[in-house]
């Protein structure tokens, strides 16, 4: 890949920027919190470059990014709690999980599969111009190899990206410089992740204290049960041939009904997981079985892996 260009924050620039995300590419730009790493959020191939860049293990739910509330009611369901916060905090450094629209289109990649997705509206000028101008949604999680140091500059994108995405937005350093306050908004609000918006304003707005999520039992954030992910049909993994009764899902050299990636293309594959999920589970019936080829356990493998290990648990597990 060629190295990463500096745009500048100018109308050229933004302009650039916008065409490199209708085009799949990975774009950094900046907000109020830090910077984002963004990717068309309705492309299973432009998600998937985001897990890829960042060195992601797994595939947490990523935020997505939206201009105007207008824009956000056409990918969510808004509960009165998330109105009212909604109407405090936004545009600003608060995400809200709320429940996904059937027909919001985001790539499964972005929700983990799951039927909620994490919105934000950024109060970034720069963000908010880069958003008009491509004109669609954003998944954009911090700007960093995972388990680095999130970015408030352009310079640290270049530090631990460079090679990895197309271009970085310069925007100049962030105001916040910490990531957003995530809340579960509805029926019961529920503080998932602490940040930019202090707790106290929160509860000042809604007149009552948050419950604190992350029990494990009962979840009040994506991706906390063991069993996940999971299709009706059972799921048998590192299958190298079709059982009697089963779909094969292939990758690579072992060739099944469907495939993950012919080439071994770890990219690939990811891309197609959840949906190959749902079409294995569509052709396999309710007394069916999915059997998934082996993937490496290198990069994108770990996290298709843990997605698949999730999916093949016992739908009774906490």
């Amino acid at each position: 890949m060629p190295p990463t260009a500096t745009l500048a924050a100018d109308p050229d620039g933004i302009a650039r920027a916008a065409d490199l995300l209708a085009k799949g590419e990975l774009v950094a730009f900046p907000t109020e919190t830090v910077y984002g790493l963004g990717g068309d959020a309705r492309s299973d191939l432009a998600v998937a470059r985001i897990y890829q860049a960042k060195g992601r293990p797994s595939f947490n739910p990523l935020i997505v990014h939206l201009p105007d509330l207008a824009a956000v009611e056409r990918v969510a369901t808004l509960g009165p709690h998330a109105r009212d916060l909604a109407g405090a905090f936004w545009p600003g450094p608060l995400t809200l999980v709320l429940p996904l629209r059937d027909d919001a289109g985001i790539s499964p990649l972005v929700t983990a599969g799951l039927p909620t997705v994490a919105i934000r509206i950024p109060a970034h000028p720069l963000a908010r111009a880069l958003l008009q101008a491509f004109g669609g949604p954003v998944a954009a999680p911090s700007a960093n190899p995972s388990g680095r140091i999130s970015p408030t500059r352009a310079d640290h994108v270049i530090d631990g990206l460079q090679g990895r995405i197309s271009a970085v937005l310069d925007g100049g350093p962030c105001a916040v410089g910490l990531e957003s306050t995530i809340v579960l908004a509805d029926p019961d609000p529920t503080l998932l992740r602490p940040g930019g918006v202090p707790v106290e304003a929160i509860e000042a707005c809604l007149g009552h204290p948050l419950a604190i999520g992350g029990d494990g039992v009962k979840p009040t954030s994506p991706g906390q049960l063991a069993s996940h992910y999971a299709p009706n049909a059972a799921l048998r993994l590192n299958a190298t041939s079709a059982a009697p009764g089963e779909v094969l899902v292939g990758f690579g050299p072992v060739k099944g009904a469907l495939t993950l990636s012919d080439s071994g293309d770890l990219v690939e594959a990811a891309a197609r997981l959840f949906h190959a999920l749902r079409e294995a589970d569509q052709m396999a019936g309710p007394a069916g079985r999915i059997a998934f080829a082996p993937i490496p356990e290198t990069g994108l493998g770990r996290a298709i892996n843990d997605r698949l290990r999730r999916a093949a648990a016992p739908k009774d597990m906490p």
